[in-house]
């Protein structure tokens, strides 16, 4: 589809647009030398401040969004 998973940076810059995953979190782009090692990151919205978090990527796909960027 060409939708790229936003990296940590990108996803605390969308943060400043609007208050995202106030109820929920995310997935976002996992540097490789952590998912080398079986790690995954995701990130959500609480307290007025973007944290970012670690699960294994075998729960990768498991109760959680995606967030991308398009660019066209």
């Amino acid at each position: 589809m060409g939708i790229e998973l936003l990296t940590e940076e990108q996803y605390r810059e969308l943060q400043k647009l609007g208050n995202f995953d106030t109820k929920t979190s995310s997935w976002v782009k996992t540097p490789s030398d952590i998912r080398k090692l079986g790690g995954a990151i995701f990130a959500d919205f609480r307290y007025g401040n973007a944290f970012v978090y670690h699960n294994g990527a075998e729960s990768y796909y498991a109760a959680r969004g995606f967030r991308g960027s398009l660019r066209v």
